[in-house]
């Protein structure tokens, strides 16, 4: 089973058991966001987190397998049209030399990982319309020179 079999297999059945991401997460002791990520093909699962997500939702062992394998890490390359995605890829154009910048000027030359890194999606309740707070938390790792 390939990552995109595997993930129309685990959506499915999310959708048919009336599940949350939150949900899911919560009920597995896991990162509901990385959890996301793992399921739509983005991140590897180790064994024991596999097996407990195909369990879970009731799947094969091939599911498990395909969520133990490494993915590839590409994506369609124009810009997409999705409005909230759309407005990520905003963010990093408006903002992205600002944040390389201010990066660099408090750790030095180097960039942020995005393999020793966490993130949290939450919801602030505000009475001028809802919030949403992305955190980002990324290991520095300074460029070596030799």
């Amino acid at each position: 089973m390939d990552k995109l079999s595997m993930t129309d297999a685990i959506v499915t059945a999310k959708v048919e058991k009336g599940l949350t991401w939150e949900k899911m997460g919560t009920d597995l002791g896991m990162s509901p966001v990385w959890l996301t990520s793992a399921c739509l093909g983005m991140n590897s699962a180790p064994p024991e987190k596999a097996a407990a997500i195909a369990e879970y939702l009731g799947l094969s062992s091939e599911v498990a397998d395909a969520l133990k394998a490494f993915p590839t890490k590409i994506w369609d390359q124009a810009v997409p049209t999705d409005p909230l995605i759309y407005r990520l890829y905003e963010i990093v154009g408006v903002y992205g030399e600002t944040l390389k910048e201010v990066i660099q000027e408090k750790f030095g030359d180097g960039i942020m990982s995005a393999i020793d890194f966490s993130m949290e999606v939450d919801k602030i309740e505000d009475p001028k319309g809802d919030r949403v707070l992305l955190t980002l938390n990324g290991k520095f790792l300074p460029y070596k020179s030799w």
